[in-house]
């Protein structure tokens, strides 16, 4: 399957992932693009490329929970595919935890109703690792129970679960990817930050670099770019519908060493503290990725150590350039 010849929807398009798939999806000439963010971390910056690159790009201030005004959307444009990335993340779960499950779930429930209704015809669904929780065992498939650890995570995997139950009884084309632990520019650094962003911006402010817990935890980082050309891949392959598929390095790495790797990077002669540990924060987290090698033939181009130094690269440009942040 193409796209070249298709109007293609990104929920949650100007997100840090979101944004990057844009990037790659104006390289598949499609026919109509269209971004839907409710901004509440999208930042219209992250486009700025896109928009070079593709002056058509529609960008629309949309929350993706809203049925009737989404149904517009997909009939004046004539919507064929939806990319969702669109999603209150997992720390703001730990503040407004109802509001963060119920949001998320009528997220995947409002597109999973437009497909109901005929109103695009496939559906790539962006879940997370978060649905697995802690590692039961490694490396964690896609039959790895779903043990999330907080409110976010069990938002997820209800969406999940609500996606496949809609391609299972309605028959709508949809596929689920479930990225691990993405990394790269533009990732949100303030508010619900993740450890990367927050850990090079401590450092590059002069500040002492933080772990939570012993470090010992671990992750399985995969670069942005890696991330969004899978998705598009597993748009194109029919053979991975109303499937999972994990999307990860398959590689786990600890953020004890992750902190330090930074920190000598950015050549920081501060000492790294230790903090008391997060609510819910997952132990161990490794994939196996054996079902998106063999459906997609899926293969991670950029090493952890290349792309957290094109990370870091970008963050201390940004830095130097002073840019304004997402509070």
């Amino acid at each position: 399957m193409r796209l070249n010849n298709k109007s293609v929807l990104v929920t949650g398009g100007a997100g840090f992932i979101g944004s990057h798939l844009v990037d790659k999806l104006i390289l598949e000439n499609p026919d109509n693009l269209v971004v839907a963010d409710s901004f509440f971390l999208g930042k219209k910056e992250n486009l700025n490329d896109a928009m070079e690159n593709y002056p058509d790009l529609k960008i629309l201030n949309q929350d993706c929970t809203e049925y009737e005004q989404m149904k517009v959307i997909m009939e004046n444009e004539g919507i064929d595919v939806v990319f969702n990335l669109a999603v209150i993340p997992l720390p703001a779960s730990l503040e407004k935890p109802a509001w963060t499950f119920k949001h998320n779930v009528d997220i995947a429930a409002s597109l999973c109703e437009l497909a109901r209704n005929d109103l695009f015809d496939t559906l790539i669904h962006f879940s997370s690792s978060e649905a697995y929780g802690t590692s039961v065992y490694a490396p964690m498939d896609e039959n790895h129970p779903l043990n999330g650890t907080t409110p976010y995570a069990a938002s997820k995997a209800s969406s999940d679960l609500l996606v496949s139950s809609y391609c299972e009884t309605f028959g709508i084309d949809t596929s689920i990817i479930r990225p691990f632990n993405n990394y790269g520019p533009r990732q949100n650094d303030q508010s619900y930050a993740g450890v990367i962003p927050i850990t090079i911006e401590r450092i590059l402010q002069g500040g002492v670099p933080v772990i939570f817990g012993n470090g010992e935890q671990t992750r399985d980082y995969l670069y942005v770019t890696d991330t969004v050309n899978a998705a598009i891949n597993v748009y194109k392959n029919n053979k991975t519908r109303n499937r999972v598929l994990n999307i990860a390095s398959g590689k786990e790495v600890s953020i004890k060493y992750l902190v330090t790797l930074i920190a000598e990077y950015l050549d920081c002669e501060n000492k790294i503290i230790y903090e008391p540990p997060r609510i819910g924060d997952v132990k161990r987290h490794i994939a196996n990725v054996y079902l998106a090698e063999d459906l997609i033939q899926f293969k991670p181009e950029v090493t952890f150590e290349e792309g957290l130094k094109k990370t870091i690269d970008w963050y201390k440009s940004s830095f130097t350039r002073g840019e304004p942040k997402n509070e």
